[in-house]
């Protein structure tokens, strides 16, 4: 049984770094699509970010795009989202999540089969 846990999410202060990380369990990552996405109060699930397991080819929201960063970590199963200069419209729940095999709609939430539970980054003036 595939289960994906994130952690790392917490409190920063605005323009802070945080580092968000996200393991897969139940088996190997082969052709698998990792993404974040996450989801303010009241708002719609955003994309953030996707990264392919095989190549490592990486894409971004266009609201984090040059301070967020993706990346893996094939020994550990492990997906990693480096986010840098921290806005107070960052803040919201993460979600990680998997898709098995690449798609070209990586953008939509509803693309992908499985989903951690989120945590939540809090950002504060």
């Amino acid at each position: 049984q595939v289960q994906l846990a994130e952690f790392g999410g917490g409190v920063v202060q605005a323009g802070a770094s945080l580092r968000l990380s996200c393991t897969v369990s139940g088996r190997p990552l082969r052709s698998d699509v990792m993404a974040w996405f996450r989801q303010a109060p009241g708002k719609e699930r955003e994309f953030v970010s996707c990264i392919s397991w095989i190549g490592g080819n990486t894409f971004y929201g266009d609201l984090v795009k040059g301070r967020f960063r993706i990346s893996r970590d094939n020994a550990k199963n492990t997906v990693y989202l480096e986010m840098n200069q921290l806005k107070l419209e960052d803040a919201a729940t993460y979600y990680c999540a998997m898709n098995e095999g690449w798609t070209s709609l990586f953008r939509l939430h509803r693309s992908y089969d499985y989903w951690g539970q989120g945590t939540q980054v809090t950002v504060s003036s």
